[in-house]
């Protein structure tokens, strides 16, 4: 615990040092300005993440098919199981059961391995949004001399002042179409 305080003090005194000399050039004139803008909604808007949504739905409704198919494989040999157990002999019934046990299992491995692949499938196809989104904020900061831009999705940003912030929403819709 003592360890992750110091990280955090080692971590903050940085930021408090930049902090300190930044209210000092703002003291001297220099006036903070910033942006901000929803990323959600700059997200939303593009294009190509209509598309990279279109494609993960295409593969989900494809993983899912692919899981129903499996799910009405095992009923199907669970209710013949049903209907000949008690007529088989005690090693068919065994390896009936085995059987059964092994599609059951390989069902959970899919399902799980469809939700890993499907997360990685989302990860990768919203990464080149993410970057391009990155590089307009860069570009509207460099250009309109923001010192930093925020974002303010999630409640993050309950107030700001709109005489020193700009809110950059639309120019970043804009960069992005």
């Amino acid at each position: 615990m003592k360890r992750y305080i110091y990280i955090l003090i080692l971590t903050l005194l940085p930021l408090a040092a930049a902090a300190q000399e930044h209210a000092s050039t703002a003291a001297a004139g220099h006036r903070v300005s910033f942006g901000y803008f929803s990323y959600d909604e700059v997200l939303h808007s593009m294009s190509d993440y209509t598309l990279a949504m279109h494609q993960l739905d295409n593969l989900r409704a494809q993983y899912e098919a692919e899981q129903k198919r499996s799910e009405d494989e095992f009923n199907q040999k669970y209710e013949e199981f049903l209907e000949g157990q008690s007529s088989f002999a005690p090693t068919i019934r065994a390896k009936r059961q085995a059987e059964l046990e092994e599609l059951m299992q390989k069902g959970i491995d899919f399902k799980q391995q469809a939700e890993r692949l499907l997360s990685q499938a989302k990860k990768d196809a919203l990464e080149p949004l993410k970057r391009r989104i990155a590089e307009a904020a860069q570009t509207i900061g460099n250009q309109s001399g923001y010192d930093f831009i925020l974002n303010t999705d999630n409640n993050a940003l309950p107030f700001v002042s709109h005489a020193t912030g700009e809110d950059v929403t639309a120019r970043m819709k804009s960069i992005l179409k």
